[in-house]
């Protein structure tokens, strides 16, 4: 008698086990998981590497050079509050009108130094930014910092933007240069210099800074790692120039600007001597401002603080006006505008950084 055959187990098919869900939480420890700790949300573990708030440290940096510097001059500040407390309003707010329409004449440059369009407005607010930072940085460097950086976010290359910013700066310097020759021309005896420098010293001080641009212009010709990239800078800066002035509309923004830019920072000098009463012409004024900031541009002073004042008193006394009430001119003038736009520029450089503008 046969067994009957024994009937093969029958196998259930095994479900794969569910995937975890995104965003599951590990174990910490054994028999811990970071489920079971109170108020611990999975969610949040990609966001902590991106809570670091390194944009808004940034945007802080600027504040805290302005209470730095104001901490340093501040006896410079309570004196020229003084001042102001004594001058003539009209005149006072003509001197901040002029300071205002500075930074459009900034903007109008900077246009008319490199072919693509510019965000009008951003680069207006940008203008009064790189003015603050170039009051905490050397001279020149922190304003074309940030303009080089809102001109690279604007999708200027980077080589572009550098010819540009060399090209403000040659256009700037020619045309303060310029007009600070007309005004000599016009005016012969506005400034008396012969009594700012002791007798005999004239020589020598052309003899050393002729030795010291012999010695620039051989370093550029002689050594090959200087002359190269300086070439290569000038022929990006060369063509860039020609490319500008193919355009009348940005030539005309160009050399406009910067033939108004010293025009109503003078202007603005003379609006401060009017309203405390210097008895100094107006052109006589300007020739000074032109005269004392062309002397004081290769000084590397964070804004000229220090250096400007000094050089303007000094002029306005070779303009024939006493030195009390020079000085006086000077430091109401540097408080409008130089410490009354600090703290307003700062803010919107910061606000700049944060919004990615810069």
């Amino acid at each position: 008698m046969s067994l009957p055959p024994h009937p093969l187990p029958v196998r259930h098919p095994v479900s794969p086990l569910p995937p975890p869900a995104v965003g599951a939480a590990r174990k910490t420890s054994p028999g811990v998981t970071a489920e079971r700790i109170p108020g611990f949300r999975a969610s949040r573990l990609p966001r902590l590497a991106h809570r670091v708030p390194w944009r808004h440290i940034l945007t802080l940096i600027p504040l805290l050079l302005v209470a730095v510097i104001a901490v340093q001059h501040r006896s410079v500040l309570v004196e020229g509050f003084a001042h102001l407390r004594d001058a003539s309003l009209p005149w006072l707010l003509a001197a901040g009108a002029a300071t205002c329409l500075t930074w459009v004449a900034a903007a109008f440059t900077r246009q008319g130094a490199v072919v693509q369009q510019l965000p009008r407005w951003r680069l207006l607010a940008t203008q009064l930014a790189a003015g603050s930072a170039n009051h905490l940085l050397p001279t020149g460097l922190g304003s074309g910092a940030v303009n080089l950086r809102f001109m690279t976010v604007c999708g200027v290359p980077l080589a572009t933007s550098s010819a540009a910013l060399a090209l403000y700066l040659l256009a700037e310097s020619v045309a303060r240069v310029g007009l600070m020759a007309v005004f000599f021309v016009a005016f012969p005896d506005a400034l008396h210099l012969g009594g700012l420098l002791p007798h005999g010293t004239a020589g020598p001080l052309l003899t050393v800074a002729g030795a010291v641009a012999a010695v620039a212009l051989g370093a550029l010709f002689l050594v090959r790692r200087v002359r190269e990239p300086v070439f290569r800078f000038v022929r990006a800066a060369l063509s860039e120039a020609r490319s500008v002035h193919t355009r009348p509309s940005r030539a005309l923004a160009l050399w406009g600007g910067s033939l108004a830019f010293p025009a109503l920072q003078a202007a603005g000098l003379v609006a401060v001597g009017q309203a405390l009463g210097l008895p100094v012409p107006p052109a006589h004024m300007a020739l000074a401002y032109l005269a004392a900031t062309v002397a004081v541009a290769l000084i590397p002073t964070p804004g000229g603080l220090g250096s400007v004042e000094a050089a303007l008193i000094v002029a306005l006394v070779a303009a024939g006006g006493p030195v009390a009430v020079a000085t006086a001119v000077v430091l109401a003038y540097r408080i409008i505008t130089v410490w009354v736009p600090l703290l307003p520029g700062a803010l919107t450089l910061g606000a700049l950084v944060r919004l990615k503008v810069i």
